[in-house]
């Protein structure tokens, strides 16, 4: 017994020792990593960040190191990898349980499985309820997934404002609006909680820190206030214009709806990738819907270079590509969308990560492939059958038919200062990118789309301008033609008139003499 018992108090004594190790051995690595991260050189943070998931190994829930590491990843610009950390807090992602696990029965619950769902926060066009709404953030609190965030003291409000900085640079707007404008209340709120303790004396922001002695989650400086602050303006101001180019678009004003999401892609201040591609994709059907069907097609080329995986932005090339009857290309297409809807249902899940923003969901995906298939089968026939060489170019300039040269080299010169291939990838320096290296792929893929499409404007300004001037040469044969025949029959007129004039001189000279009688000599000269 007494042998036991000393083994037990050894094991003990031993079990004690090791949590006492790691928990310096944790320490440490926190303490070295602080040190590196108030550098503020990315190579030192970056040791940094190894040290801190070292930490994290030992003690997953640490909160100080979790803090130290998603900010470690924003300032890396890593605003994927805080997303996927932290992708519990997005409010727009909720947990449901799959298809799968629904089918097999709820007895086996070891094999119930999860998944995530979207929630709608704003009105993004095509649903049941109008896009055109009054912008208020209570109603976007509404709509936030009630205990979402189970306890906030414990969660720390570093979450809101280090996820929704990511969440902004991945373009998911809206969930950064709630994000950052929780984290900013919360910070306010436990500001003045602190303030309550302290005298009129040392109230004073310089002379208060930050930071405890016993390592609790840091409050964020007064900097960053500042910066999340211009953030908030930024990301509302952005909404307000997607919002209303949305509106327009639902309304029917084509135009207005350009001129907005034009506001937000050529702007002066960039716009997060995946945000641009989704108004890409709004400006195309708004300039299909309007009748310019090449700068439709730009602007999907535009939103495929920065997203190939953009299931809207290949529909609609699809069927700009059918419009003016270009089938190979509409093929193509719709043959790279098969391949995508194949694919999500190989993989059982929408492609991308699951904070990804979509635009179908996974049980729409068996119907789509279906009509897919036969419109597939249809553009084959249609190829069998010949239709190959007839492409409407005056659809793709956006010229009536019957035009003028004039009106086709205006248009053909406005169409070249647009999608002239060296300026094609301009667009990407108004771009902020959630990866720098995605830079050159995109540039690439913006450079051959926009080449391509060059092409098919030159040889529809080719085609057409031979058209426009076979029909000059006929119409100036047919004028020759007319004017030979108007000369003819003047001159047929002239001889006419002179042996009429000559006719009524002899009837009247034989009425004045008569019939039988002699001319006189007076009258002779004048009749020869």
């Amino acid at each position: 017994m007494a042998v036991a018992s000393t083994s037990s108090t050894t094991a003990a004594a031993e079990k004690k020792h090791w949590w006492l190790t790691n928990r310096k051995i944790v320490e440490r690595y926190v303490r070295e990593a602080r040190m590196l991260i108030a550098t503020q050189e990315q190579s030192e943070i970056a040791a940094a960040l190894r040290l801190l998931e070292a930490a994290l190994a030992v003690a997953p829930r640490m909160e100080v190191a979790l803090e130290l590491k998603a900010r470690s990843l924003l300032y890396l610009r890593r605003f994927k990898e805080v997303a996927d950390m932290l992708q519990d807090y997005i409010p727009s992602l909720k947990m449901v349980i799959s298809d799968d696990a629904s089918t097999t029965g709820s007895s086996d619950n070891s094999s119930t499985q999860l998944s995530r769902e979207r929630v709608t926060l704003l009105s993004s066009g095509g649903g049941s309820e109008p896009a055109c709404t009054c912008f208020s953030v209570s109603d976007l609190k509404k709509k936030v997934i009630t205990g979402l965030f189970k306890n906030v003291e414990e969660a720390g409000q570093w979450r809101y404002s280090v996820l929704g900085q990511a969440c902004c640079h991945l373009g998911l707007m809206e969930d950064a609006l709630v994000l950052l404008q929780t984290g900013k209340r919360m910070a306010t709120a436990a500001f003045r909680r602190e303030s309550i303790s302290l005298s009129d004396d040392i109230f004073s922001s310089n002379k208060h820190p930050l930071s405890g002695e016993n390592h609790q989650p840091e409050r964020p400086p007064k900097t960053e206030f500042e910066s999340i602050s211009h953030l908030l303006c930024h990301i509302k101001l952005l909404i307000r214009r997607k919002t209303a180019a949305i509106a327009a678009l639902d309304a029917g004003l084509y135009s207005e709806a350009v001129r907005h999401f034009s506001k937000i892609l050529d702007g002066r201040r960039g716009a997060p990738q995946g945000f641009l591609s989704e108004c890409y994709v709004h400006r195309a059907s708004a300039f299909r819907l309007a009748g310019r069907i090449a700068e439709a097609i730009a602007d999907c080329n535009r939103a495929l270079a920065l997203d190939t995986s953009c299931i809207d932005a290949l529909a609609i090339r699809a069927t700009l590509f059918e419009l003016i009857r270009c089938l190979p290309d509409s093929l193509h297409d719709l043959e790279h969308l098969k391949l995508l809807y194949n694919s999500i249902l190989r993989d059982r899940k929408l492609p991308g990560p699951a904070w990804k923003r979509q635009n179908v969901q996974y049980r729409e995906i068996p119907g789509k492939l279906c009509s897919l298939a036969a419109k597939i089968q249809q553009l084959k026939q249609r190829l069998a059958a010949g239709e190959t060489g007839n492409v409407d170019y005056y659809a793709l300039i956006g010229l009536r038919r019957g035009c003028s040269r004039s009106e086709l080299e205006r248009a053909h010169l406005l169409l070249m200062l647009r999608h002239k291939p060296d300026k094609s990838w301009n667009f990407i320096d108004k771009c902020e990118f959630a990866d720098e290296k995605d830079v050159d792929s995109v540039r690439d893929r913006a450079k051959m789309s926009a080449l391509l499409l060059y092409r098919m404007i030159q040889r529809g300004y080719s085609s057409l301008m031979a058209t426009i001037l076979e029909d000059e040469a006929a119409e100036k044969q047919r004028k020759k033609a007319t004017e030979v025949a108007e000369v003819s029959a003047a001159v047929a007129a002239s001889f006419q008139g002179v042996f009429c004039r000559d006719l009524a001189t002899v009837g009247s000279l034989l009425s004045q003499t008569g019939f039988n009688n002699p001319i006189p000599v007076k009258y002779e000269a004048l009749s020869c």
